[in-house]
């Protein structure tokens, strides 16, 4: 007897197999007598049944078995991209590419659209990211191109989503793609992006990221549902070549007597708390602490004095004055300033009369200052942490990091802002940071990267 499949609410039922079969996810379903599994495993099936010559009756797969897929760019692929193809092909196109901002990721994923010619959904983790997605689509293919997500419902061949709608719509649609592609892919672990991961058919899948490594190590688990790394470069490989020319600066700038005393007294409560609970800030430290901080007045008080350290270390007085210098050391080249709050970037809008972006932007003003600040009608702006990856801003050259997070990945996120080539750039990265205060530690641990070194 064969066997019969079918696609249903982001499972795959596999009628007349028997459970020994089947890979290890699947469970007998007794409401169809059938075993049923996630639907990532649909390429696995097929192949089970190749290989014990079963008969197969497919009655999942919804796409095409293959588009008429013009591509329309003419652009000759770099050395490393071409690399890049050939390596996920091989890998039963399947698996994850590496490389830095400004070198061409979605190049990549173009080139390996063609090569396959199926329906394709590209998932990406905004809204920015969605709209430079179907424009690049719509340049790149005759094939429409649909959008899910942001107010749209446009299913079409080539479909460029959210990862909240892929969430949402995926064990509706899971049968209708051959392949995804999964932009900043180090958001996909995330619990459920992961899960929807497992939702579509696809045999064919491509994930893209400048940064794959998470502090929870979950990156690991992208294995079973996308494959592995199948090819990887680093910013200091590509440097010069492929990207701009770069160099980085560390500043050090002194807390003001009266900053320092402040720091002083709020650091000193945080630590008192730390060491009263017993609470080690490694692994599941910040948990913790916040659990505790709860509880009590006295851990509110705490919590309080941690912030206020913080808020003295991102935004001392000196550091706002270095910035000045420097914004007239680089007067004429186009800088881009990076905060870790919102309110250090209104002030310093205000202060320097500079175009702010933050989360509360809407779509059309980012757009527009980015716009403006490409053409070099603003030549500088400043961000708190929604330019850190994603947006396309190849006319920036200096960058300012005046406070930030101790990751590896914002700090070379931020550094890939600057880094897209143009004829004769050489880009530069300043970081400033306050001397004698934890964000000396905070520095050292995101500068944990060969492009720092």
């Amino acid at each position: 007897m064969g066997w019969r499949l079918t696609f249903n609410d982001g499972t795959l039922v596999v009628e007349g197999a028997e459970l020994d079969d089947l890979p290890p996810e699947f469970v007998w379903d007794k409401r169809i007598d059938a075993p049923r599994g996630p639907s990532y495993l649909y390429s696995a099936v097929v192949y089970l049944a190749l290989a014990k010559k079963i008969s197969l009756e497919n009655h999942a797969q919804k796409w095409e078995k293959q588009l008429v897929m013009n591509h329309r760019v003419e652009r000759e692929a770099r050395d490393y991209q071409r690399e890049a193809v050939q390596s996920w092909i091989q890998n039963q196109r399947r698996g994850i590419v590496v490389l830095p901002t400004g070198s061409g990721k979605s190049f990549v994923a173009e080139l390996c659209m063609a090569q396959t010619k199926r329906s394709t959904m590209i998932i990406a983790p905004t809204l920015d990211l969605v709209g430079q997605w179907y424009d690049r689509m719509r340049l790149a293919f005759s094939s429409e191109v649909g959008i899910l997500g942001g107010g749209f419902h446009d299913i079409r061949d080539i479909t460029v989503s959210t990862y909240d709608s892929a969430y949402l719509h995926l064990p509706t649609y899971g049968d209708r793609f051959a392949m995804l592609i999964y932009d900043e892919v180090h958001h996909l672990p995330a619990e459920a992006s992961l899960q929807a991961a497992t939702l579509a058919m696809a045999p064919f899948r491509l994930g893209l990221t400048a940064t794959l490594e998470r502090e929870d190590g979950r990156e690991s688990l992208l294995d079973e549902v996308l494959g592995p790394v199948v090819y990887r470069k680093n910013i200091t490989e590509l440097s010069g070549n492929y990207l701009a020319d770069y160099e980085v600066q560390r500043i050090f700038v002194e807390l003001s007597e009266e900053e320092k005393e402040k720091y002083d007294v709020a650091r000193a409560d945080y630590l008192s708390f730390l060491k009263e609970k017993q609470i080690y800030m490694g692994g599941g430290g910040w948990r913790k602490f916040i659990q505790a901080a709860a509880r009590s007045k006295r851990g509110r008080e705490a919590f309080q004095s941690y912030h206020l350290s913080k808020k003295i270390a991102h935004g001392a007085q000196s550091k706002i004055n270095m910035l000045e210098k420097l914004l007239l050391t680089e007067r004429g080249r186009r800088i881009i300033i990076f905060t870790n709050d919102n309110a250090t970037a209104y002030a310093i809008s205000q202060r320097f009369l500079i175009p702010c972006i933050t989360h509360h932007s809407d779509v059309k003003e980012r757009q527009l200052i980015i716009s403006s600040f490409s053409k070099g009608d603003y030549t500088s702006v400043v961000t708190s942490r929604v330019l850190n990856e994603g947006v396309d801003i190849p006319s920036a050259e200096v960058g300012i990091v005046l406070s930030g997070t101790g990751t590896v990945r914002e700090h070379v996120q931020r550094l890939g802002r600057i880094l897209r080539p143009e004829k004769g750039k050489k880009a530069i990265m300043y970081e400033l940071v306050s001397a004698g205060t934890a964000e000396q530690y905070t520095s050292q641990r995101r500068r944990n990267h060969d492009a720092y070194r």
